[in-house]
């Protein structure tokens, strides 16, 4: 089927090339670029800010990778200068620190904020055909309250002012260890100031979330009704009620065990516990599986605010490159609905091994389990949409395959650990690791590789390179499995989680080889990030311009300029139909799309 290329230009019918917004002015740098209120230069805050913590939260990782592969060599590159006493050698204490600080930085700063922050503040005021958000300025505030969380997680690295003594109880901060000021030096003050960057960083959460609803609900075009939403809008949506749920659960949770530190109180610290520098034990009463239920009532919807917004994203560009409606666009919306729901009441499995009541677990195995139902669906109507499409083979159709490749991967060893006799072998193995590195590092980072190949044009009005592009997705598809899937069989073969060197047990030595494969894979995959970074300065700068719509999309953003100006739109879009109009009966024949925006008398709808 012939198909009309888009407009190479970005000026408007009638030759005023300011449309609407000829009377603003331009504002100067800083509230322009810096304290902007405008949603797309926040997204893009978001985006290059957590792409930063992205290569901070990799270097962790290759240290945990280079301890795990030669356990007690000299650090490469910055060990003498960490280590000065041990001639370069990390201790077990900096190790501890490692993989707390790793988890950290990867959940809190980078995943969430980038599907959510970067990409949800970018589109949805342009797929739904607004001007802004609902609070420009509240928007705003979300990124700037995101820097001191990271002055917080980074000062507690130095706060106790030697290496090593930084947060020590992993991401998941369980009580007693955090809860017990100066029980060792990672529980001291470095505690303390992470707590404060956990809250921080809810809070920025939390009002992305009221801008989030309150735009989608009251700022969408006329004629986009709910059901003519895009799929993106639909991931952002839900992930918004998720984050409005349960992001005041952990919230309340870090404000009581900052006062379990710093005000005496024992929200978490049983009877009988003697805290250090006290004569007498206490008498509070706490319970430390307090803190793990409050946690994880938030962290496994966290789950899926991380997952959602991808999922969204990935819909609508396989539908545009594969030239297809979606399949069972519906269904996907429902079963998302679904996978949101049921995640409120799945957290209990985290804790299968804390002494649960046989009864109760095996509520949670079952709810669990079910997941697995909605998780089908979406997999078989991404599959249908691939399904005898004309098929773009170019980055963001690669980066999507991998996306649902490594959730189907992810998803069938997360039914191993939803069996509650399987879980208490796997539990404090490497099989978890791999578990969720598939799920959460796997599936939503190549999520977001293709989010930011198909929104680039949008963004920046040029097109990425896409030789260095598909170089960049092979070299990191291939070392990413590499990487990860052996750590199936480590989990397999017992090798836990978290020890800085498990080979002191001799069942565990002839795994080391395995490790130092995994490390250098880890290597490679690192450096391939270079390829990403070349890739979209580089293309900023000097890549090929784009115009209004290179992919020849249905979505409303495609009919803004590139990038949009201040106001998003040259005339107030009208929504007429659904985003995923491709090939349709009532498309002309010298095309295969047909926009949103795109008035039903128009010479491109058949028999106008």
């Amino acid at each position: 089927m012939a198909t009309l290329s888009p407009p190479e230009t970005d000026a408007v019918p009638g030759g005023d090339p300011h449309g609407a917004h000829a009377g603003h002015q331009k504002p100067g740098f800083l509230p322009r670029y810096v304290f902007s209120t405008d949603h797309k230069v926040i997204g893009m805050q978001f985006l290059l800010t957590t792409l930063l913590m992205l290569f901070v939260g990799g270097a962790l990782a290759l240290a945990i990778r280079w301890q795990l592969a030669y356990p007690w060599e000299p650090l490469p590159i910055l060990g003498k200068a960490l280590f000065p006493t041990t001639g370069g050698r990390m201790t077990p204490e900096f190790y501890t620190m490692l993989f707390t600080m790793h988890g950290t930085v990867m959940v809190f700063l980078v995943i969430i904020p980038i599907l959510a922050g970067a990409f949800g503040n970018f589109l949805i005021p342009l797929q739904i055909g607004a001007e802004d958000m609902a609070f420009p300025k509240l928007n705003m505030a979300s990124y700037w309250i995101y820097w001191p969380a990271v002055f917080c997680f980074g000062y507690s690295y130095y706060v106790a002012g030697e290496p090593g003594a930084g947060p020590a109880s992993g991401w998941t901060a369980y009580p007693l260890l955090s809860a017990l000021p100066d029980a060792n030096p990672g529980t001291g003050p470095a505690q303390t100031w992470w707590l404060y960057g956990l809250t921080l960083v809810g809070a920025s959460s939390m009002m992305g979330s009221v801008n989030y609803l309150t735009t989608i609900i009251n700022m969408r075009a006329p004629g986009m009704t709910l059901f003519r939403m895009p799929m993106s809008i639909w991931g952002m949506f839900i992930t918004a009620i998720l984050q409005a749920f349960a992001l005041p659960v952990l919230t309340a949770a870090g404000l009581m065990l900052i006062a379990d530190r710093e005000l005496g109180t024992c929200f978490f610290i049983p009877t009988g516990q003697l805290l250090p520098g006290e004569d007498a034990p206490t008498i509070g009463g706490g319970q430390p599986l307090l803190w793990q239920h409050l946690f994880w009532f938030y962290s496994h919807p966290a789950v899926y605010i991380m997952l959602l917004p991808a999922m969204g994203m990935v819909s609508d560009m396989l539908a545009c490159h594969c030239r297809k409606p979606l399949f069972g666009y519906k269904p996907m919306i429902y079963s998302m609905t679904a996978i949101a729901g049921l995640g409120f009441v799945v957290w209990g499995h985290h804790m299968f091994t804390s002494g649960m009541n046989p009864a109760l677990g095996m509520t949670f195995m079952v709810s669990t389990i079910l997941i697995a139902l909605p998780s089908g669906i979406k997999v078989f109507n991404w599959i249908g949409t691939i399904w005898g499409g004309k098929v773009r083979f170019n980055t963001v159709l690669l980066n999507c395959a991998a996306f649902v490749s490594m959730f189907i991967t992810g998803g069938l060893s997360g039914i191993f650990m939803a069996a509650v006799p399987v879980d208490v072998y796997f539990h404090d193995t490497y099989f978890i690791v791999a578990h969720f590195h598939y799920i959460l590092f796997g599936a939503t980072l190549f999520g977001v590789f293709a989010a930011i190949h198909h929104w680039f044009p949008k963004m920046t009005g040029r097109l990425m390179s896409e030789r260095i592009g598909q170089l960049h997705f092979g070299i990191t598809f291939l070392a990413f499995h590499g990487v990860f899937f052996p750590m199936h069989m480590l989990g397999m073969a017992g090798m836990p989680r978290r020890y800085a060197d498990p080979y002191v047990h001799p069942p565990f030595e002839n795994l080391l080889g395995m490790n130092e494969f995994m490390t250098w894979c880890a290597i490679v995959m690192g450096v391939a990030q270079l390829l990403l970074v070349a890739n979209f300065f580089g293309s900023w700068a000097f890549g090929k311009k784009a115009g209004r719509n290179p992919w020849l999309a249905n979505g409303l953003e495609w009919s803004a300029p590139s990038p949009p100006p201040h106001g998003n739109f040259d005339l107030p879009p009208v929504c007429y139909r659904g985003p995923y109009e491709y090939s349709s009966p009532v498309v002309a024949p010298d095309r295969d799309y047909l926009p949103q925006d795109e008035p039903p008398e128009s010479h491109a709808v058949r028999g106008a």
